[in-house]
């Protein structure tokens, strides 16, 4: 949207009119820091939003595909199970606030999400996500960058 907040655009709602949260549907989603912040270039910080995804696979809210931990966005891909995007996304966004201790929370509101049709080659939308951080020129090899992970991609292949 021309580098405007999602908040900020005149139709910004309209965005959320007719979202569907389906369980067993692919969705993938972004979210970006209040301000775009870049909180998660603390490691901690980081590993406390790796840490409350993976509470959320846990408790069979996700079975998660890929992901991968930007500065300051996530992008994550993943099969809802339970409950809706928006409670999903709440709990995450508000567990992984809470715990980098950062008062006034770290979060942009809202979210976008993109329900994967049953043809999308998920191996392809998860190698270009866990991408990011080399073509965003933070690493030269994606295996160099710490906050990422795909259910495609084992030890092995990481080597």
């Amino acid at each position: 949207m021309g580098g405007r907040l999602m908040d900020e655009a005149p139709h910004g709602g309209n965005l959320r009119k007719g979202r569907v949260s389906i369980p067993g549907q692919t969705y993938l989603v972004t979210a970006v820091t209040r301000g775009r912040s870049k909180v998660f270039t603390n490691f901690d910080h980081a590993r406390t939003l790796i840490l409350t995804m993976q509470r959320s696979e846990r408790e069979g809210r996700v079975e998660s595909l890929a992901f991968v931990i930007m500065p300051d966005h996530l992008h994550w891909l993943f099969r809802l199970q339970a409950g809706t995007l928006a409670e999903l996304m709440k709990q995450v966004k508000g567990r992984s606030a809470a715990g980098t201790g950062i008062p006034g929370g770290i979060w942009q509101k809202g979210y976008h999400d993109h329900a994967l049709r049953w043809d999308e080659d998920l191996v392809r939308v998860a190698g270009y996500l866990v991408a990011n951080p080399v073509r965003a020129g933070l690493v030269r090899n994606v295996m160099d960058y710490p906050h990422w992970d795909g259910i495609w991609f084992v030890a092995e292949n990481r080597e």
